[in-house]
């Protein structure tokens, strides 16, 4: 990949997603908007931010919608036992399988054994979380991961997949969520290959990370980047986890994640505003 700049968006449940774009209304308040980056990557909640900033909707007013409980969109709620479960099945796999394609392989078939909602009603939730249902004319990319192989797979507007499917793909959290089908096959969350997917952005000169879930890959996703060019990363502050509280899925996260969020973009406006001056659009 090669281009001046890229935002990626990496994963973090419902508060990552609030999180995410309070931090991206900060900046852009602050005079360091970000959602005019040449590409959008999106890994689980990043997909989701990264197909809402692809619509075209203002930052400002994706920010409302997080964060003033009227205009938020339904959401399925898991069990907090249910969430906790699964947090702790990760944990374990990535402490105890040193192989990657294997701990992805693991992921997948805890997806795909999980008692969950139909298929259907979480791709209606997905469906609802996206002013528009398709592709945008720049680059955007979300991330996921074949359930059965533990391949990676990166989504576009070329893959001939519909962007609602692709986003949905990206959100499966196995064991949480369904898997997603996609022409006979079947995909759980891009955060099994890695919290943000960083790498996936190499090439582009100036590059903005937001992870809300920071997991071991980041530090050295983060420094390959910077190797080729510059690089900056916002990670959640004591306030903003605080926020997250012990279920990032729980929609009451939404408004106190967000409005901390947009507390860290006005506080990091200052580092960010480089990476995207006025005239480089």
């Amino acid at each position: 990949m090669s281009g001046e700049s890229a935002l990626v968006l990496g994963g973090g449940g419902l508060a990552g997603i609030a999180w995410t774009t309070g931090v991206l209304a900060g900046l852009a308040e602050a005079g360091a908007d970000a959602t005019g980056a040449d590409f959008l990557l999106g890994t689980s909640a990043g997909a989701t931010v990264a197909a809402q900033i692809g619509s075209g909707l203002p930052i400002a007013e994706l920010y409302r919608r997080q964060v003033e409980p009227e205009l938020q969109c339904a959401e399925l709620t898991p069990s907090s036992e249910a969430v906790a479960a699964v947090m702790e099945q990760m944990v374990l796999l990535a402490t105890t399988v040193a192989d990657p394609l294997e701990r992805r392989r693991r992921m997948g078939a805890l997806g795909l054994a999980a008692d969950t909602v139909p298929e259907a009603a979480r791709r209606a939730v997905i469906a609802g979380r996206l002013p528009v249902h398709d592709w945008p004319g720049r680059r955007l990319a979300v991330t996921a991961v074949q359930a059965d192989s533990g391949e990676a797979r990166v989504f576009d507007r070329e893959a001939g997949v519909a962007l609602v499917d692709a986003v949905a793909a990206s959100c499966a959290v196995p064991g949480i969520w369904p898997p997603v089908t996609i022409g006979g096959a079947r995909y759980v969350d891009g955060g099994a290959r890695s919290g943000s997917n960083a790498d996936l952005a190499a090439g582009y000169a100036r590059v903005l990370v937001i992870a809300p879930w920071s997991d071991p890959a980041l530090d050295a996703e983060v420094a390959a980047l910077a190797a080729s060019g510059r690089v900056e990363l916002i990670v959640p502050d004591e306030g903003a986890l605080a926020a997250f509280g012990a279920d990032p899925l729980a929609p009451g996260t939404r408004t106190p994640a967000g409005r901390e969020g947009r507390r860290q973009g006005l506080a990091a406006a200052g580092r960010i505003a480089p990476l995207f001056p006025a005239e480089a659009g």
